[in-house]
């Protein structure tokens, strides 16, 4: 009988023992758990096709008007040639250079380019161009996407059309003919500095040229130049620029030009 009663007494507080460890047992997980409802992402509407501007985009060249442009040296209206619908170099009216009204940070390009059927010149000096996807200064000063005739046109790798330019080799040769266009879809990341001017964070970029990967999310090592190493100088935001290089070949040409600001909508 004692026995009998001793076994019920420790059964009774195995039981109770139990009952905490009964009580911290999780729920078992449910598929709402992990389903966020809010904050809801801003709505935009895409345009017509993937190379139209979406409903958020600013429009830099419609086709019609580079009032969106200005001189990179002087600021003064932005003196290229529009006709057909395109946005031509002009190489003869020493106006150079030129850049967006409007400064950016971190961004999504789309703009649209063409080497001349009747381009002339070999290596560098065909058809040479670049798209500064943030300009930090009059000249060349920025971080260069290289516009060139890449289309059996043999020059350096990190100097063709795709390349971050002297920084990056691009990942494919995706060039078309001269007198096709061709088009660039980027997604720029800006570098971000501290007070005093130190680089807290790099510049990343990536692109398609003709819808093909040749940049995935390259860190930038600094400003791109071409002679020297790159380095990095502090600057909040940036206009876009676009190069009226001073090789003698005929000039390019651009169009449907179109920016999306990327910011932290949450």
């Amino acid at each position: 009988m004692r026995l009998q009663k001793s076994r019920s007494l420790m059964f009774a507080a195995l039981v109770i023992l139990a009952l905490p460890l009964a009580a911290q047992t999780p729920a078992a997980p449910k598929h709402e758990d992990t389903e966020v409802y809010t904050p809801v992402p801003p709505v935009v509407t895409p345009g017509a096709t993937n190379d139209a501007p979406p409903s958020d985009a600013i429009v830099l060249f419609d086709g019609k008007s580079q009032d969106e442009w200005v001189s990179s040296k002087d600021h003064s209206p932005a003196k290229w040639d529009v006709a057909n619908g395109t946005l031509t170099v002009n190489k003869t009216n020493g106006s150079g250079n030129i850049e967006t009204k409007h400064t950016f940070k971190d961004y999504q390009l789309h703009i649209e380019w063409k080497i001349p059927s009747n381009i002339t010149g070999s290596d560098q000096a065909r058809g040479n161009s670049g798209v500064f996807l943030a300009s930090t200064g009059s000249g060349d000063a920025g971080y260069e996407l290289q516009v060139l005739d890449s289309y059996e046109n043999k020059t350096y790798v990190n100097g063709m059309a795709g390349s971050i330019y002297k920084q990056a080799i691009p990942l494919a040769n995706a060039a078309r003919k001269p007198g096709e266009w061709q088009n660039y879809d980027v997604v720029w990341t800006a570098p971000r500095f501290n007070g005093d001017g130190n680089l807290l964070t790099p510049a990343y970029v990536t692109v398609f040229f003709n819808g093909i990967l040749v940049q995935n999310h390259f860190e930038l090592k600094g400003e791109t130049r071409y002679i020297g190493q790159p380095f990095y100088k502090a600057y909040d935001k940036a206009p876009i620029k676009l190069q009226a290089h001073g090789d003698h070949s005929e000039p390019d040409s651009f169009r449907n030009i179109w920016v999306r600001e990327v910011k932290d909508w949450k």
